[in-house]
């Protein structure tokens, strides 16, 4: 998407469109009250989410006008820049026209914003489509936001723009069909992310079991894809020793449950079950490509889980890297495992200020918050509540949730040290209790995402149906308002 910045006055190109954003009973004044006799023949107010598609006045020089309704003047904000102009690029995709006009009301902020919505907004997973009707593409190639202040728009929409960059990545990861992305052509990619400056290490099966894994190693044993572990650093503080904070992701590409396994209904979309350790993929980038002032370290396990001859059962014990034994009791509990060897050498080999770790990993989470919201686990209040303001001034939602010390009993083994888990009742609370036994003294947040990586349908205007890149924004303003120097 080709985003510009123009004057109101500046001449509109043949095959344009013209969005025009009317704050909630300004509607009749819109565009010098052009519109007011439509308007009135509708039902169109300007409350947030309407739009109305009028013919264009005569002199015009666009092909359509919409008016897109942004709600309460007072309540206008970058967030809702960005709405509505993502609603704009919605109503006019597939119009045949090739240029898009937002008109909207606001600062240079606002303007970058609105820019922000429409890139977000403009996102498609097409690569694999070999048949598709033309009139399905899009055909919206540029927007043009009008701004009074072009020069300001472009200074604020370039970390917004590397932000968009980042989120795609993060969407494309979680895309992509499993036969695709395994953990090696993972590891793969996150590599080539050295090209915006960051360290980026793999570590290998033979290498993981020499540090003593065996709870990561195990989920991936019964694959014939060979699991790996992908450190990514990036050295932005003025200080290139200083303690890091850290971020783990869970990276599992294809999850099937294994011995344990899953019903066939819906198990394609357990491709995207490594939506914690895409989100900590694209936090990353972000973070280099706008040169933050922090140091920084993303743990990314990657592994399939898979049920051959070879695969972990129901009833073994593995030891982990920290030296507990965990009872596997169910192999569709393997997202822990993952993160209990990936936590542990984070903080063993980095000591990092805090650690946050991202995992779709309970269906518990669904039924407690639903698909927009992620639920929140913390073991430190300051690190929580940055966490859900940065949440807030996103609109990626977080909900605490509590960890009661009694329900820690209920994933105690007969066998072993842990088992990986509790039951059904309070899946996900004794799911972060069994990741929190791996984490020492060490400030901790853990970020349950299994509803909120993925929305089909979407009824979110920045969001398209399917991957969402949940947390890599939210992460980004958490460490840019609180951690950089």
């Amino acid at each position: 998407m080709d985003i510009q910045f123009v004057a109101a006055d500046a001449a509109l190109g043949e095959k344009s469109a013209l969005a025009i954003v009317v704050f909630e009973g300004e509607a009749a004044a819109a565009h010098g009250g052009s519109f007011a006799k439509a308007i009135a023949g509708s039902r169109f107010t300007g409350a947030k989410g309407q739009s109305l598609d009028l013919l264009a006045p005569a002199g015009s020089d666009a092909a359509r006008v919409v008016l897109i309704g942004a709600g309460k003047a007072e309540a206008f904000d970058g967030l809702g820049a960005e709405t509505a102009a993502a609603s704009a690029y919605h109503a006019l995709k597939t119009s045949g026209l090739t240029t898009l006009r937002v008109q909207i009301s606001g600062d240079a902020s606002q303007a970058a914003k609105a820019a922000f919505g429409v890139r977000l907004a403009a996102y498609r997973f097409d690569k694999y489509r070999t048949k598709e009707a033309a009139e399905k593409k899009p055909s919206i190639t540029k927007t043009e936001i009008v701004t009074a202040d072009a020069d300001g728009a472009i200074g604020a929409f370039a970390d917004l723009a590397a932000l968009a960059d980042a989120i795609a990545f993060a969407r494309d990861l979680v895309s992509e069909p499993p036969n695709v992305l395994y953990p090696a052509e993972f590891a793969k990619r996150v590599k080539q992310l050295e090209e915006l400056g960051l360290e980026v290490e793999i570590l290998g099966e033979a290498e993981m079991m020499k540090l003593g894994m065996g709870s990561l190693i195990g989920v991936g044993q019964g694959s014939v894809r060979e699991s790996q572990l992908a450190i990514l650093k990036w050295n932005g503080a003025a200080d290139k020793k200083a303690q890091p904070i850290a971020f783990v992701g869970k990276g599992v590409t294809f999850d099937t449950g294994g011995i344990s396994i899953k019903g066939a209904d819906g198990m394609e979309h357990m491709k995207t079950d490594m939506g914690g350790a895409a989100a900590v993929s694209g936090l990353m980038h972000i973070l280099a490509a706008r040169k933050a002032k922090v140091n920084a370290v993303g743990i990314l396990g990657l592994v399939e889980n898979m049920p051959d001859g070879n695969a972990q059962r129901p009833g073994d014990v593995v030891t982990s890297m920290s030296g507990q034994t965990i009872e596997i009791i169910n192999t569709d509990a393997e997202g822990r495992l993952v993160l209990a060897d990936a936590i542990w050498y984070c903080q063993q080999r980095f000591k990092p200020k805090f650690m946050v770790d991202l995992a779709t990993l309970t269906g518990a989470i669904i039924v407690a918050l639903g698909d927009d919201v992620g639920g929140l686990f913390s073991n430190n209040d300051d690190l929580s509540n940055n966490l859900l303001a940065a949440s807030k001034a996103e609109d990626e939602p977080l909900w605490r949730l509590p960890l009661p010390a009694h329900y820690d009993k209920k994933i105690d083994s007969v066998i072993a040290d842990v088992k990986n888990t509790g039951g059904r009742a309070g899946g996900s609370i004794t799911a972060a209790l069994f990741i929190q036994r791996f984490v020492n003294d060490v400030p901790w947040a853990h970020l349950d995402i299994a509803g909120a990586a993925w929305k089909a349908p979407s009824t979110v205007p920045t969001i398209p149906e399917g991957a969402t890149g949940f947390g890599v924004r939210l992460l980004n303003r958490m460490v840019a308002d609180k951690y950089e120097g």
